[in-house]
């Protein structure tokens, strides 16, 4: 199976605002949205806070939809809400990603490993508006590990499932 995708933003960002802030309040990290990214098979994108974040993590890059960004933004009144506010890597449209859960998967020639979806958690709420994560249940994008390298650039590709 394969389908016509096309990578709508590359997000990095070199901290956390999020993870580990329970209690705390969000920290405000820089996200910076790239023409290229630099995946590295078995650690993620290069200058990612989750790169090499540890041994098989299953959330060396995160995917997100496109068409789901829009539905939030529309949902919810948001129409200045940018997409980087879901702090997922690769924003994509044309990919049915939940069907990508278990799959190997090629896409501009890297393969990937499509492990879970990034569930949202109660931060959606604070970076987005209420409801927001309950909205995303089920929809908050696939969770990859990097099985072969090398550069994703924005624009369309192919996203194939491999055997």
């Amino acid at each position: 199976m394969e389908w016509e995708a096309e990578l709508m933003h590359l997000f990095v960002s070199e901290g956390h605002n999020f993870a580990g802030r329970h209690g705390k309040g969000a920290l405000d990290y820089t996200v910076e949205d790239r023409d290229t990214v630099k995946c590295v098979a078995g650690k993620g994108i290069r200058g990612d806070r989750y790169f090499d974040h540890k041994e098989d993590y299953k959330g060396q890059i995160t995917f997100f939809d496109q068409d789901v960004y829009e539905a939030v933004k529309e949902r919810f009144e948001l129409p200045e809400l940018k997409a980087s506010a879901f702090r997922r890597n690769i924003v994509v449209r044309g990919a049915p990603l939940n069907e990508l859960i278990g799959c190997t998967f090629s896409l501009q020639g890297l393969e990937f490993e499509g492990v879970e979806e990034a569930k949202p958690c109660y931060w959606m709420n604070d970076a987005c508006a209420e409801g927001v994560e309950d909205f995303l249940r089920g929809k908050g994008g696939l969770r990859v590990r990097v099985k072969v390298g090398g550069e994703l650039i924005r624009g369309p590709g192919v996203v194939a499932v491999l055997p």
